[in-house]
């Protein structure tokens, strides 16, 4: 009777190991990032890492997971917050770990899957690698990649998350920065009212104001902030007085060309109207302080961009009172809020 019953016990042992098994094994469903028909082409390789359902559920609890910083308090959303396009609200620059102040406003993580260049100053060139940068940064979360990876390795929630995410379930930086890419991949900002009235959606149609709005800014602004993303990528100074507290030499500092001396990355318009402040140190409040800039605000540095160089000589884009209010108007048709409360990527 023991005998039968071990060989009982041990069956079910068996079984509930075979079941266990079963539910953390790699069985990949594969997810597909949005294109829309007003985008240009994907940038992002996703053939070298394709996003699956687990590999993103993976990827949203590491955003969202402390254990990536020091104090293991300090997640990716804390600075980059859902409902206001994933940026610090309110906040001129990023905060970190242990108080720490940052040096540059955390800009929004939407359409990433677009992009090829990353931070205000193209320090990272692959998505993958752009979390190095905040997770390092003694400033933002203070740790290690390696220090990561032996945290989330203790953690049995992730060894069956990553067993799931990748074929070869291991817990390591690849593997952990893949995971955090194939979440940021599926950011997609495409549904505005301004997205849906240029694709001829649910009837949607602008306001005057915001039809004289886009027509000024197709003709003021569209140089730099062009496509339906609302950024040509580049990287342009655009007259802004140097803040000495800071004193950020913007892309001179990644690869000290003389040339690239207080150079930031345009950034993209979209869903601007819930992203202040603005600029790379967030110095300015409101939408209207940055219309005001541009008219009349610029100063020489010594390396403003031709394009802000009006024919006399002066700096800046010469506009009046309504162009001001139009452009505000139709900035604001940019604000998409289904993806301000898509669950998808939501916490909770």
């Amino acid at each position: 009777m023991k005998i039968k019953f071990l060989l009982v016990l041990g069956g079910i042992l068996c079984f509930s190991c075979t079941k266990n098994d079963a539910e953390i094994a790699y069985q990949p469903v594969f997810l597909t990032v949005e294109q829309p028909s007003n985008f240009p082409e994907i940038v992002y390789n996703l053939e070298n890492n394709p996003v699956t359902e687990a590999g993103f559920q993976l990827g949203k609890s590491l955003f969202y997971e402390g254990k990536l910083s020091a104090n293991n308090a300090i997640p990716c959303a804390f600075c980059h917050e859902q409902a206001f396009a994933f940026t610090h609200h309110g906040h001129t620059v990023s905060h970190g770990v242990n108080g720490g102040i940052g040096t540059r406003n955390a800009q929004p993580m939407q359409n990433l899957a677009y992009q090829g260049e990353f931070m205000w100053d193209g320090a990272a060139t692959h998505l993958d690698f752009q979390p190095v940068i905040p997770i390092t940064s003694e400033l933002e979360m203070g740790e290690t990649v390696s220090n990561v990876v032996s945290k989330l390795q203790a953690d049995s929630y992730y060894q069956n998350q990553f067993k799931m995410a990748f074929e070869d379930g291991e817990i390591n930086s690849e593997n952990l920065l893949k995971a955090l890419s194939q979440f940021m991949v599926m950011m997609v900002s495409s549904n505005s009212t301004y997205d849906k009235y240029v694709r001829e959606e649910e009837q949607v149609t602008l306001t005057q104001v915001e039809l004289d709005g886009l027509a000024t800014f197709n003709n003021k602004c569209a140089s730099c902030h062009a496509t339906d993303l609302f950024t040509d990528h580049s990287f342009r100074n655009n007259g802004l007085s140097i803040n000495p507290r800071l004193n950020d030499v913007g892309r001179f500092a990644v690869f000290e060309n003389p040339d690239d001396i207080y150079k930031f990355k345009v950034p993209s318009l979209r869903n601007i109207a819930v992203t202040a402040p603005y600029m790379h140190d967030g110095r300015f409040a409101t939408l209207e302080a940055v219309m005001d800039f541009y008219d009349s605000g610029m100063v020489d540095n010594g390396n403003v961009d031709a394009i802000l160089q009006r024919e006399d000589g002066t700096l800046g884009i010469t506009l009046s009172s309504y162009e001001k209010e139009s452009i505000i108007a139709f900035l604001n048709t940019l604000t998409d809020n289904e993806f301000l409360t898509d669950e998808r990527f939501s916490e909770f």
